[in-house]
């Protein structure tokens, strides 16, 4: 999974994370064009982990989806 550059044209952050070896790792967030929380959860060398929660623009959760 890449995800690109980590800010929109506006300078706001399309996500937050870290990367271990260059492959995504522990908790990340993705935001959406306004700033507002996408979408949070763990990643393991790329691969999604755990609860990803899905949050609607006011902050409110949508959704929760589990990984393994």
């Amino acid at each position: 999974m890449s995800a690109g550059s980590p800010f929109y044209e506006n300078g706001l952050p399309r996500f937050k994370g870290e990367y271990r070896n260059g492959k995504m790792q522990g908790y990340w967030e993705f935001y959406r064009k306004d700033g507002s929380l996408m979408r949070s959860g763990n990643f393991d060398e790329d691969t999604q982990i755990g609860v990803w929660r899905t949050f609607a623009r006011d902050g409110s959760l949508v959704k929760e989806t589990k990984f393994s």
